[in-house]
């Protein structure tokens, strides 16, 4: 018997520069209420029929009302997706804005913008723990490069 796939969730490490990102945007959680008050890189589901990327456009659009640039993926361990909680696998983009200014709109209760060596010192949700010890090696590596 065949196991179904992890259910996919998306993700944006929205950065300040695709070319050179020196700080990201992280989100802080509103819900539920066992959630509230940590840390999360903004996305959400991918609905049936929708494309990884359509998904996560649309997730940007409800939760902050912005539009982005898609970069590289962020590649977590499991065939370039992160685990996370309850069978789900988050694959994750570095992203920059191209329209709109980031409000928490839905989920979040504050935005922050966040330098890349203070990255870790957020309450991040236990599965991003390891998403942005990665996103701050990437960030960390193009300040010195």
């Amino acid at each position: 018997m065949q196991t179904a796939a992890p259910a996919l969730v998306v993700a944006a490490a929205i950065v300040d520069s695709l070319e050179r990102p020196t700080r990201a945007l992280c989100a802080q959680r509103s819900a539920p209420a066992e959630l509230a008050g940590r840390w999360e890189l903004p996305g959400g589901k991918v609905e049936p029929g929708e494309s990884p990327e359509v998904a996560l456009h649309r997730e940007l659009a409800e939760e902050l009302g912005v539009e982005v640039r898609l970069g590289a993926r962020l590649l977590g361990p499991e065939a370039g997706d992160w685990p996370i909680l309850a069978r789900r696998t988050m694959r994750v983009w570095l992203a920059e804005l191209t329209a709109g200014t980031p409000e928490p709109l839905a989920d979040h209760s504050a935005l922050r913008w966040v330098d890349s060596d203070a990255l870790e010192d957020l309450d991040w949700l236990d599965p991003d723990r390891p998403i942005a010890v990665a996103l701050r090696e990437v960030t960390a590596k193009s300040m010195r490069g």
